[in-house]
């Protein structure tokens, strides 16, 4: 397959990002991901092996060529990776999905601008502005297309169309946000889909940027509640290789009374924000 060089930014706050990266985890698609970080000064250094490329995502293929911007990526791996099913393979369904990715791409200014994508932090008793509403009102009315789906997603199976809606739903996951019950079940089954909590714990291996936080009341994330880990110094590991990279462990966790080791110490603490996110860790568990 293919060889694909990822750059994300801070996978907390970049919706783009997230689009992206679905792109990949979601449909199976291996890729060399790496993370940069906005406002700090490798910024502009980790894009430099992607240039011209002035902002992420990004990828470079290994036939050289550059996609930026999420819904190039999108559409470039749907067009080499047709098997991965990104888009529905029925035509009036995958028709729905390009629609629908295409409008999310260009609209809801006010729910960027007022509601900016932060994983970290739920608030409540967030304040909803008359355009902010009127977005809203939008996406309820796109979102109601599940109705007729047999499953959560818009479109029948999960599709790159969810992928561009995640940071939609996180944004109303994390600021309490008021749509119709069709809606809410549609976020719901974001919150719990196993990519995107993977994309969640890993932002949180992260320092937060107090640029994103907002002045509002705060309450818990309200997706699934992550399974106790703690890191320890503890080396008793019961694996030798990390479930991820295979290497052997340096950095270790313990969760029910054992322990289990990583290579390094970002492995350890995104399996530490959430265990359950990682079928390769909870192969080890059983």
């Amino acid at each position: 397959m293919t060889q694909y060089d990822l750059l994300i930014g801070d996978p907390s706050y970049s919706s783009w990002s997230l689009r992206g990266w679905l792109g990949f985890q979601a449909f199976g698609i291996p890729t060399n991901s790496t993370i940069t970080r906005f406002y700090e000064p490798g910024f502009h250094q980790d894009l430099l092996p992607f240039a011209p490329a002035k902002t992420v995502p990004v990828v470079r293929a290994a036939d050289q060529s550059l996609w930026t911007d999420s819904l190039t990526i999108i559409e470039e791996l749907a067009s080499r990776h047709p098997e991965a099913g990104l888009l529905p393979a029925d035509p009036v369904k995958r028709a729905l999905a390009r629609s629908l990715m295409a409008e999310m791409h260009s609209s809801f200014s006010a729910l960027r601008t007022e509601c900016p994508m932060n994983t970290r932090l739920a608030y409540e008793d967030v304040p909803i502005s008359d355009a902010l509403a009127a977005d809203l009102a939008r996406i309820d009315k796109l979102w109601a297309v599940t109705e007729d789906s047999s499953g959560p997603w818009l479109c029948g199976d999960y599709s790159a169309a969810d992928a561009f809606y995640a940071p939609v739903a996180a944004r109303i996951a994390g600021y309490s946000l008021p749509v119709s019950e069709t809606s809410k079940k549609y976020v719901e089954a974001h919150l719990t889909h196993l990519p995107f909590r993977q994309f969640r714990a890993l932002g949180l291996t992260f320092p937060a940027q107090e640029t994103y936080k907002r002045d509002y009341a705060i309450k818990a994330w309200p997706g699934p509640k992550p399974l106790v880990a703690t890191a320890t110094s503890h080396t008793n590991a019961v694996n030798e290789a990390c479930p991820y990279s295979g290497k052997a462990v340096t950095d270790f966790l313990e969760m029910d009374g054992k322990v289990y080791g990583f290579c390094n110490q970002r492995c350890r603490d995104k399996t530490v924000n959430d265990p359950a996110a990682w079928p390769a860790f909870m192969a080890l568990v059983g």
